[in-house]
């Protein structure tokens, strides 16, 4: 073939994948106009083709659910998973889709405690009735070492109503790290504090901003998030992943 023709065909082909581009984008758009039609109150965060059998990936409400191009059908709470690597590809999308910018957190609002030397870093939002909050800090969290704690106080009042009350006594002890730890270890409030400004309402619009919907939420310093009171050689594990 010709030095002229293999031009030809290279601009047609060049031109066929920007079609096929712009074709994917207007079947995602056109999904993404269907899902908030039928769903108006709930923002549709992102919609994506994935490479699996014509199904499209949307992000919404803080969860991944799969659809097709006609949003003939909605497949939730269920796990894409690739067959021949065995990775769960909802998992890992999910992960990616809810990181965050650790760095802008506002730590001042958070209580410190500082384990060996500190060296890394982990967020944990936590309501101080909240069972399985205890259960973290006193089964998991106690196996770690060498990592800086940072706790908002995140009391979720619908569940537990003297959460928020607990909170403002931990928060204006004169040692808020010692009476987070008396409480949360050993159950004893501090017998006296003063009045003082607890940010209970920043973290409250902090948290719905991040998508944290329940306690224990975790987050590591990569970004990444973990739920619920996991084992502490999982927790380490992130740990580690994230200071790499």
């Amino acid at each position: 073939m010709k030095k002229s023709n293999w031009k030809s065909v290279i601009g047609w082909l060049g031109l066929f994948l920007i079609l096929g581009s712009l074709s994917s984008v207007a079947d995602e758009a056109s999904v993404k106009k269907s899902i908030e039609a039928a769903y108006p109150k709930i923002k549709v965060d992102s919609v994506t083709k994935t490479p699996y059998a014509g199904l499209y990936e949307v992000f919404m409400g803080g969860q991944i659910i799969y659809t097709d191009d006609k949003f003939s059908f909605l497949i939730a709470e269920g796990r894409l998973v690739d067959p021949k690597t065995k990775k769960d590809i909802t998992g890992e999308r999910l992960d990616e889709l809810t990181k965050i910018d650790f760095n802008s957190l506002p730590l001042d609002q958070a209580i410190k405690v500082v384990k060996g030397n500190g060296s890394r870093k982990l967020v944990v939002f936590s309501d101080v009735d909240c069972p399985f909050c205890k259960r973290l800090e006193q089964k998991e969290l106690t196996n770690i070492n060498d990592v800086t704690i940072y706790t908002f106080l995140y009391p979720i009042e619908q569940l537990h109503p003297d959460a928020a009350n607990k909170s403002r006594s931990i928060w204006c002890a004169s040692n808020r790290t010692k009476a987070w730890q008396d409480w949360i270890l050993n159950s004893k409030l501090p017998t006296t504090t003063a009045k003082c400004e607890v940010p209970l309402e920043r973290v409250g619009e902090l948290a719905q901003k991040l998508g944290v919907n329940s306690t224990p939420t975790m987050f590591f310093e990569n970004g990444r998030r973990m739920l619920g009171a996991q084992p502490h050689d999982e927790i380490e594990k992130s740990l580690q992943a994230a200071k790499k």
